[in-house]
């Protein structure tokens, strides 16, 4: 039972120890291996940033956005905006 427990601890450690694979081939951020080996830049569109409505907007068929629901009216009121 000592010489199972203790195999089992062993490859648990050796497990452990195992690094993971880099996926970038270890070119570095940005960049990816080529056919023949070389670091190659990643080319294409950057991050995709994906934004909701803008305050204030008017968007057909909702209203005006102000954050947190639409309005089918604003007008002006004390130098701002106010929905209803």
């Amino acid at each position: 039972m000592k010489k199972m427990m203790l195999g089992a601890l062993v490859a648990g450690a050796t497990l452990a120890a195992v690094s993971s694979a880099q996926a970038a081939g270890g070119c570095g951020p940005g960049f990816h291996r080529g056919p023949y080996g070389g670091c190659r830049p990643n080319y294409g569109r950057g991050p995709l940033i994906v934004a909701g409505p803008a305050l204030g907007v008017f968007y057909p068929g909702r209203g005006y956005w102000d954050g947190r629901r639409y309005w089918g009216n604003r007008y002006r009121y004390n130098g701002g905006w106010r929905y209803r």
